[in-house]
């Protein structure tokens, strides 16, 4: 009745579910052959539903902490610390590249010339410029965006009740996101601060023990901050791309592509549902957040500039400068930074709730 092909594409899908059994003897097969019969009768639907509800009960006990406690707090911050520090620190050599050809778009023109000349002229270790200070400031920024969203999404849900946080969950995540991010560009910013001279003023210093002491000396605590107005303008409308996409994006993948419900689904396979809703945030994020970021980088580097003075000097077209190499360092941020956040919570054991679901009452109210 099924050709081999058919049967070995079916087993192949990675969300597919047994499909067939082997029997060993005449009292298996008639045992296999009654189930069959029964399963013809009986509701599809309502089967796998309930299949869904007892794996859901089944994660519910296995959690380690109750959604919402302190220790759910404290390992959602170390898991924001261990995606946003490695993933940044790892990319350090395309970072380095973006920002000079952001703040010196005459000598490094494109991606490519931009790793050709800084290899010809610092060496393969001139590559690696920064990295202390990306992996201290983005590793606290991490702490703060990812453990301050779980809290302020959790306190704004409360507040607006089960039905409004579900008729207006988009605004939840983008309320929630901005709000952590405000205090987490407090966090990053000295450390920003310092990449961003070492990365594009040649001569300057070459390493975070250099550049910190020496940024204190000559300008004093405003050398550090100077940059965190711009550093908001670009990061929160960046993390709010990050978490409302993100999160709107896997309840589409479950609900239009993955054939069955996430709670049927392994952990691998919603892991992978993570790493690919994480890379199309990643690529909305890029966009929008990239001319604030050039005004940054720009910015960090020069003395007694102001923001309004190097958006004026950049134009309409300089503040896209190096938008390419973002993307793609971008994208592949934000979806690892996403699948390291969401392994932390599996290798935890924190409770990870599904994708909303319309509340009960509110169904009861729309006549669904």
């Amino acid at each position: 009745m099924f050709s081999s092909g058919l049967l070995t594409v079916a087993a192949a899908n990675p969300f597919s579910s047994p499909r067939f059994q082997l029997v060993s003897n005449t009292a298996d097969a008639h045992t296999a052959q009654s189930s069959a019969s029964s399963d013809l009768t009986a509701p599809p639907a309502r089967r796998r539903f309930a299949a869904a509800a007892a794996r859901a009960v089944k994660e519910q006990e296995e959690n380690s902490c109750e959604y919402g406690s302190a220790r759910f707090y404290a390992l959602c911050g170390l898991g924001g610390i261990l995606s946003c520090g490695s993933t940044h620190t790892a990319v350090v050599p395309l970072d380095l590249v973006k920002c000079r050809i952001q703040v010196d778009p005459g000598k490094y023109q494109s991606i490519f010339k931009g790793f050709s000349i800084t290899l010809k002229e610092d060496g393969i270790r001139g590559l690696g410029k920064g990295w202390a200070p990306t992996f201290i400031g983005y590793s606290m920024q991490g702490l703060c965006k990812f453990g301050f969203y779980e809290v302020f999404k959790n306190v704004y849900g409360d507040l607006l009740g089960e039905e409004n946080a579900y008729l207006w969950r988009t605004s939840l995540y983008l309320a929630a996101s901005a709000s952590a991010e405000f205090f987490a560009d407090i966090a990053l910013s000295p450390m920003e601060a310092c990449k961003v001279r070492i990365q594009t003023q040649p001569g300057f210093a070459n390493t975070l023990r250099e550049a910190f002491p020496k940024m204190r000396a000559e300008e004093g605590v405003w050398a550090f901050y100077k940059g965190l107005v711009p550093l908001w303008m670009r990061q929160i409308p960046y993390t709010m791309m990050k978490f409302a996409c993100f999160e709107r994006t896997v309840e589409a993948l479950y609900m239009y592509v993955v054939p069955k419900p996430r709670a049927n689904c392994t952990k691998a396979e919603q892991l992978v549902v993570t790493f690919v809703a994480g890379y199309i945030a990643g690529v909305f994020c890029a966009i929008v957040s990239h001319p604030a970021d050039s005004v940054v980088s720009v910015l960090n580097k020069e003395k007694g500039s102001s923001a309004v003075q190097v958006l004026k000097r950049l134009g309409p077209l300089g503040v896209w400068k190096g938008l390419i190499a973002r993307i793609i360092m971008i994208g592949t941020l934000t979806a690892l930074q996403w699948f390291i956040y969401d392994s932390v919570k599996v290798y935890f054991r924190l409770p990870r709730p599904p994708p909303p679901e319309m509340p009960a009452s509110l169904k009861k109210k729309l006549g669904l």
